[in-house]
C-alpha cells in the first residue's frame, strides 16, 4: 500500500545518524504491517536496513538475535546440536503464516515491536527466557525482559524514540527439552492460542502462554507438575479479562483451549519421562 503522508526517508549508516527522533516517525524495517494498511499520522520513516546488524551471533553465552533478522534468516539457522530447544526455532516460524515474500522481509523485531498476541516471535522470546536490548534516543540503552517489554495487544513499553536492537536468549533455555502446541479457528489463520513447555535437566518445568491472552505469560515450577497444580497456576495467573477477544477466537474458546493444550504439554513430558 502507498503510504501518501509520508514526506520524507532517512537511511542511518551508524547508531549517531538516528537522533533527532520527532512525532510522525517510524522505524521500518521489514515494513510487512506498515505498509499493509493506512498510516495517516506518519511523516518520515527511518530505514534500519543499512545500519548492517548481523542477524544472529551464536556464542558460548547463548543465542543473540537482532531486531532486523528476518524470520527466513531465523529459519534458516543451523544451532548446536547440544541446544534441545532448536526445533522450537522453525515451529514458531511456521506459527507466522505468509507467503515466502514475507518470511524474507518480516523481522523478528518487528514481530515483537507489533505487539500481536499471536506474535510467534514473542512466544519464542518468551519461552526462553529471552532479554530484550533497547537503545534510547540519548544514546544510552536499557535491557528488559521479553514479558516486561510486550505489555497488551499492540502496547509495549518502548517510549517514542527508543528501538529495540536485538533479543538475547541465554544458554541454559537453549538448552531445555521443549513441546510446542499451537491451534486456530482455521487451517491457515491467526494464532488462537500458542503454548510453549520447557523442561529443564534439573526437573523444573515452565509454561509459555501467548496468542489466547493480551500479553505472554510465563508459568514457571520447580517441578513437572500434576495436571491439578497446572490448572489451578494458570486459573489464578489468567483473569477473564486477560484473554484476547477478536475474529480469530472468542474468550472462552482461547481459555478452554488454554488449558487443553497445557495439559498436552504436560503429559508429553510425562510420557518422555516414563519412556
Amino acid at each position: 500500500m502507498d503510504l501518501n503522508s509520508i514526506g520524507a526517508v532517512t537511511v542511518p549508516r551508524t547508531r549517531s545518524d538516528l537522533s533527532g527522533w520527532q512525532d510522525g516517525d517510524a522505524w521500518l524495517a521489514g515494513g510487512t504491517w506498515l505498509f499493509s494498511e493506512p498510516q495517516p499520522r506518519l511523516r518520515r520513516l527511518v530505514d534500519l536496513s543499512r545500519l548492517g546488524w548481523p542477524p544472529h551471533d551464536v556464542s558460548e553465552r547463548g543465542l543473540s538475535i537482532a531486531a532486523t533478522c528476518t524470520i527466513a534468516e531465523l529459519f534458516r539457522l543451523d544451532l548446536p546440536a547440544a541446544w534441545n530447544a532448536a526445533p522450537l526455532f522453525g515451529q514458531c516460524c511456521r506459527a507466522l503464516l505468509g507467503s515466502f515474500k514475507i518470511w524474507n522481509m518480516a523481522t523478528v523485531g518487528g514481530n515483537i515491536c507489533l505487539a500481536l498476541p499471536a506474535a510467534p516471535m514473542i512466544a519464542l522470546a518468551t519461552a526462553m527466557e529471552g532479554t530484550c536490548l533497547v537503545w534510547t534516543p540519548d544514546g544510552a540503552e536499557r535491557s528488559v525482559p521479553i514479558v516486561d517489554l510486550v505489555l497488551g495487544s499492540q502496547c509495549t513499553s518502548l517510549a517514542p524514540g527508543e528501538i529495540l536492537r536485538r533479543i538475547d536468549l541465554p544458554i541454559a533455555a537453549l538448552k531445555r527439552r521443549t513441546a510446542f502446541r499451537q491451534v486456530s479457528l482455521s487451517p491457515n489463520g491467526r494464532s488462537g492460542a500458542l503454548l510453549i513447555g520447557t523442561l529443564d535437566p534439573s526437573g523444573a518445568f515452565a509454561l509459555t502462554i501467548t496468542a489466547s491472552t493480551r500479553r505472554p505469560l510465563r508459568l514457571a515450577f520447580p517441578v513437572r507438575p500434576d495436571t491439578a497444580t497446572l490448572a489451578v497456576a494458570i486459573a489464578d495467573a489468567i483473569p477473564a479479562a486477560l484473554y484476547h477477544d477478536d475474529v480469530h477466537g472468542t474468550p472462552d474458546w482461547r481459555r478452554h483451549m488454554t488449558f487443553a493444550l497445557a495439559e498436552e504439554i504436560r503429559c508429553e513430558f510425562e510420557d518422555e519421562t516414563r519412556a
